[in-house]
């Protein structure tokens, strides 16, 4: 009881910095790059804090996966570090007893990243995916912000306007470069507003302005006034479709259209909770580590083991979608692989004291070689 109750409290300290750690490196370039789409007219910026919500719960599964597995590793290798495990180990405990509290500790995540996977993730894709596209859907003038430089979503044409009024529909001091059929076509007016036809349609009728088609060192440049003059904003939008991909599915649409690219995404998901609880049990023989040489390698090899496990899940999955492979025989092997070498480690862990044991015999190889040096010739 004393060994389990230390264990799972250090192992919630650790997870609750690791976490932390990772959340903050994530929120830190979503929002980099989210703020950096605001600013270039590709999102509203009203819609920055929603869209960092629903992204942060995009990547909240490969998060809690790294979570648990780097707790376990860092907890393992400081007892050793610490020589706290050569104390278990003397009390009788041997290194099989970390499966259970370890499992506890991490059955929570095992359970958070599941759901996170079928149900989260994929309402998440879709939600910021209707923001993003309702977004793109408004009339240009709306996404004009106020003393900016603003190019339309058909890229040929470019808006500025000084100032915006509270209800969007009302802009003053506009300009309006237009190149289209290779011309160029200047408008400039004191103010304008939004007018919406009877099809639909939504025109920006300006007043009090002049029009300049052309360049003034061409015969056919054109300069005109006018009292109102209206350009066509957007036709009549439809309505929001939201996205349609794959990983915006919900399980059950999955598992009624069982294409490839449905069935790649299936296996996706599935792989996600298996992973968590892999490498978590990974993590226990790996941590091993030699107080005297340091820990340096065995974290180079979990890293390297991770990267490789989720390397190959990605690989797997696109097997999948390019019908290379079917979704049968394919979304177990390799977790089998991983059930596998997790066996064979604590196997070799608990057996080290074995004359059959790799390190066993490497030692008596390198003695061995000693000796034939040392003996007269």
């Amino acid at each position: 009881m004393i060994f389990q109750r230390a264990l799972r409290r250090e192992l919630l300290s650790a997870a609750g910095a690791v976490f932390t750690t990772l959340f903050t490196i994530t929120i830190t370039v979503m929002l980099i790059k989210i703020l950096g789409q605001a600013a270039g007219g590709k999102v509203g910026s009203a819609d920055v804090v929603a869209l960092i919500g629903f992204t942060s719960l995009t990547y909240m599964p490969v998060l809690l996966i790294l979570t648990g597995f780097i707790s376990v590793l860092l907890v393992v290798t400081r007892c050793y570090q610490d020589s706290e495990m050569i104390v278990w180990f003397a009390s009788g405990l041997s290194l099989s007893k970390w499966v259970q509290p370890v499992l506890r500790f991490g059955a929570p995540l095992i359970l958070l990243t599941a759901l996170l996977s079928f149900v989260a993730t994929p309402w998440a894709n879709r939600q910021g995916a209707e923001l993003r596209e309702r977004y793109e859907k408004r009339e240009d003038i709306a996404k004009v912000s106020p003393g900016k430089f603003q190019e339309s979503a058909s890229s040929d044409r470019i808006f500025f306007v000084e100032e915006v009024a509270g209800d969007l529909s009302k802009v003053q001091n506009i300009f309006i470069n237009t190149f289209r059929d290779g011309r160029s076509s200047v408008v400039v007016a004191k103010e304008g507003k939004i007018e919406i036809d009877e099809k639909g349609d939504k025109f920006l009728v300006m007043s009090q302005g002049r029009r300049y088609d052309g360049l003034p060192t061409r015969p056919d440049f054109q300069m005109m006034q006018f009292e109102k003059y209206g350009i066509l904003v957007s036709s009549q939008s439809k309505a929001v479709s939201g996205d349609k991909s794959a990983k915006s599915m919900p399980l059950q649409a999955l598992l009624e259209h069982p294409d490839n690219t449905m069935r790649g995404e299936l296996l996706w998901r599935i792989s996600l909770p298996l992973m968590c609880t892999a490498l978590m049990l990974l993590a226990v023989p790996l941590g091993y580590v030699n107080p005297r040489v340091g820990r340096s390698a065995n974290l180079i090899v979990a890293l390297l083991l991770v990267i490789m496990y989720l390397t190959l899940v990605n690989v797997v999955q696109a097997f999948v979608v390019q019908g290379r492979a079917g979704f049968a025989m394919s979304w177990w092997p390799l977790h089998l692989a991983a059930l596998l070498l997790i066996v064979l480690l604590f196997a070799w862990r608990l057996q080290v004291n074995s004359r059959w044991h790799p390190l066993v015999l490497w030692s008596n190889c390198k003695a061995c070689f000693r000796a034939k040096e040392k003996s007269p010739a």
